[in-house]
């Protein structure tokens, strides 16, 4: 599988961000940081399961129609 590549806004934005977070020196904003992004890779990993699941019902289980 090929992997997966970001668009040109979103490089951008990644790049932006790590900038934002380069300047941070206050650890508490960091830390707030780090439990929001783990909240939210592990709801996109949740997400693409759940979607993989409901993909592979629907080829073993078409409807009828």
């Amino acid at each position: 599988m090929a992997p997966i590549e970001l668009t040109m806004a979103q490089t951008f934005e990644v790049e932006r961000l790590k900038r934002d977070i380069d300047a941070q020196s206050d650890p508490e904003v960091l830390r707030a940081l780090a439990k929001e992004l783990l909240k939210a890779w592990f709801g996109e990993k949740a997400s693409t399961h759940q979607a993989i699941q409901e993909q592979l019902k629907t080829e073993c289980h078409p409807p009828f129609g």
